[in-house]
């Protein structure tokens, strides 16, 4: 699943704005019904202990599925993460979501880059010795197709050819 919404410029404002995501296909209402599959699983595993005498899977049944339970939120969760890219023709800003972080370049001066790191490749908007990365939680793929977007966007906001 493709995960940058491009949302074009509306009523004549030279104003781009993009829209990162994770890739989460799992809906609340899905993780709802995996926790339950997964406790249910756990204490009929339980039951079974008791039934072949463990009287403590129980116990640890109940303490397993809370784990669990915790663990798949708290990852589900970070799925909320995500960034906001607005590009006209004087400032390109990053705005970092949820959160409040927001970084703000100049449009002309701004350079996409796309740099080998540790294991895969970072995506860089640098201008003026300041430099952010991008799209951390893309794949390898979108964050390729993501710079080619921006570049292709900042040239055509300047009206020229970029490199």
């Amino acid at each position: 699943m493709f995960m940058i919404v491009l949302r074009p410029t509306a009523a004549g404002l030279p104003c781009v704005t993009m829209w990162l995501r994770p890739n989460r296909m799992l809906s609340r209402r899905g993780l709802v019904r995996l926790i339950v599959a997964l406790v249910v699983l756990a204490l009929m595993s339980a039951g079974l202990g008791v039934w072949q005498g463990n009287v403590f899977a129980p116990l640890f049944a109940v303490i397993e599925s809370v784990a669990v339970a915790c663990a798949l939120s708290v990852a589900w969760r970070s799925g909320d993460r995500g960034e906001r890219i607005t590009l006209d023709e004087s400032s390109l800003e990053v705005q970092s979501l949820p959160g409040r972080r927001c970084t703000r370049f100049q449009s002309y001066w701004v350079r996409v880059v796309l740099e080998p790191g540790e294991g895969r490749h970072r995506l860089l908007l640098a201008s003026h010795g300041n430099a952010l990365e991008i799209g951390a939680f893309l794949a390898e793929q979108e964050r390729a197709e993501l710079s080619k977007k921006l570049m292709v966007l900042l040239s055509a906001i300047h009206g020229q050819p970029r490199k």
